[in-house]
């Protein structure tokens, strides 16, 4: 397996005048998707779904809540990476569920009768499980946040493969995590000028190298991998602060079983935008390179004024 090379911070972008140019297409899709990954919006989202202030929603949870969606979140990212590891040839021949598994949750195929995209079908089945949430309150959380985090994993494999991502490698399995972290930014973070997209990127590129050498060399379900921990443990810390805003906004009391519905089809529409966006930027740099993507994305995020 190759090494995996992200861009770093300190990379030396190309001369404009060397840089090969960007189709309109590809200029209008790589335009979408620095507004998707520069203006983080799920707060803003959960406040419309419940109709409560922004400050109500980011709110500091109380420490035992905290304790509570911190474990359940390790939880979560832990269901996902096996999941996503089952994805590999060697696992996936062993029966395992997997990220292509269409017999396993949520079993979209079964459910064309709904209609619309399979986006959309994503986003009622989490609707369903929010519901449940919303109805029951902070004692579902366990259970509901691995079933609504394997619904957002699988609708955001699909979108990967959508934009020409091989889920059979490791790097681009791992790449589909990786989605969570970088949905897990807040807005304050965004607004710093050596912060953004490209920089969450290189601070999760070692970990995210050394856990796709290990699931290519050895292909096996070893959570207790320290690589694989490592992983783990660094998506769930970024991931954990939306799963707070979504418990937040569930804890408002008129929210019920239709505003938790409501919340966690935010949830999900907020991570689709973020794989759309995220698997658009790496299918640009298979075309164009590194270089020449993270010099165009630069200029457009300095127009958005982000």
């Amino acid at each position: 397996m190759t090494d995996i090379a992200l861009p770093s911070d300190t990379e030396t972008l190309p001369a404009a005048s060397a840089m090969p140019t960007l189709t309109d297409a590809d200029r209008d899709a790589l335009k979408r998707a620095v507004l998707a990954l520069e203006k983080p919006g799920l707060a803003a989202r959960l406040s419309a779904a419940v109709g409560a202030p922004l400050d109500m929603i980011g709110r500091a949870l109380p420490a035992p809540i905290t304790d509570v969606v911190a474990r359940s979140t390790e939880a979560a990212m832990r269901t996902a990476l096996r999941i996503a590891l089952a994805s590999l040839p060697e696992a996936a021949a062993k029966g395992e569920q997997s990220l292509v598994d269409a017999s396993a949750i949520p079993a979209p195929g079964r459910f064309d009768w709904i209609g619309g995209s399979s986006e959309t079908r994503h986003k009622i089945f989490a609707g369903v499980s929010g519901a449940v949430g919303g109805a029951f309150g902070l004692a579902t959380l366990a259970v509901e946040l691995p079933l609504s985090t394997t619904l957002m994993l699988r609708s955001i494999a699909e979108i990967a493969r959508e934009e020409g991502e091989d889920l059979a490698k490791p790097e681009n399995a791992l790449a589909c995590v990786q989605v969570f972290a970088l949905g897990g930014r807040s807005s304050a973070e965004s607004s710093l000028s050596d912060s953004g997209y490209f920089a969450v990127r290189a601070a999760l590129a070692r970990t995210l190298a050394e856990a796709a050498r290990y699931a290519g060399n050895k292909a096996l379900l070893d959570e207790a991998a320290p690589a694989l921990i490592r992983f783990s443990t660094q998506i769930a810390s970024r991931f954990g602060l939306v799963v707070s805003q979504k418990v937040a906004a569930q804890a408002v009391p008129i929210v019920g079983a239709m505003g938790g519905a409501a919340v966690n089809v935010a949830f999900m529409d907020h991570f689709q935008s973020t794989a759309r966006a995220h698997f658009t930027v790496r299918r640009l740099e298979r075309v164009y390179g590194q270089g020449t993507v993270r010099a165009a994305y630069e200029l457009e995020k300095a127009a958005l004024g982000a």
